[in-house]
């Protein structure tokens, strides 16, 4: 009978283990670091007093009136605010109801429909809503700096949905975006 020694195999073993553990003791500074870069990296930007000259200093943004053919009654007052707000939190500029303020902001919602973008075996699936505001601004400092201009927004959606639905659904979205258009185009140099 012949006997195997088996402490070579138990040395094997507690050799291998040390190996692993020097590995992920290698390993967890790395995961580590990885984990905070991907984690912490984030770009931020923003639009503080984007093309805003030093002798600006009032706007009004007057009501914007409904002109479109279809008239959702909640998008005007809701765009007229959200403009005020979005200029007060991201400019130095006061807001004024004088006829002398510098930046005088009028404009109007000049269409707002919907139509078919996806058809699938003669069935309609895909609808989108469009929504377009007039901007005139007038400028009380610099008038060759007046802008009228159009913004538009489109938003897609399933062709089950109706008009309503889709309001109260994407009405929050519209009307955040249009706001977004609506103050780059008076305030960024693009």
């Amino acid at each position: 009978m012949i006997l195997k020694n088996k402490a070579p195999i138990k040395w094997q073993l507690i050799v291998e283990k040390k190996r692993n553990t020097v590995k992920k003791a290698l390993l967890l500074p790395i995961y580590i670091l990885l984990f905070a870069l991907f984690n912490f990296a984030t770009c931020k930007y923003g639009f503080k007093d984007v093309s805003l000259p030093a002798e600006v200093k009032t706007f009004r943004v007057n009501y914007f009136e409904n002109k479109a053919e279809y008239k959702n009654p909640a998008l005007s007052p809701q765009l007229t605010e959200k403009l005020k707000q979005k200029i007060i939190s991201t400019t130095r500029l006061q807001q004024t109801n004088s006829d002398e303020a510098h930046y005088d902001i009028n404009g109007f919602v000049s269409s707002y429909y919907t139509s078919t973008t996806g058809i699938s075996a003669n069935n309609t699936t895909l609808n989108r809503l469009t929504v377009t505001f007039h901007l005139l601004l007038k400028n009380t400092l610099e008038e060759k700096k007046n802008i009228e201009s159009d913004v538009t927004y489109s938003v897609d959606f399933d062709a089950n949905l109706s008009l309503s639905q889709v309001e109260n659904q994407k009405g929050d979205e519209i009307i955040k975006n249009l706001t977004d258009a609506i103050f780059n185009k008076i305030f960024s140099n693009w």
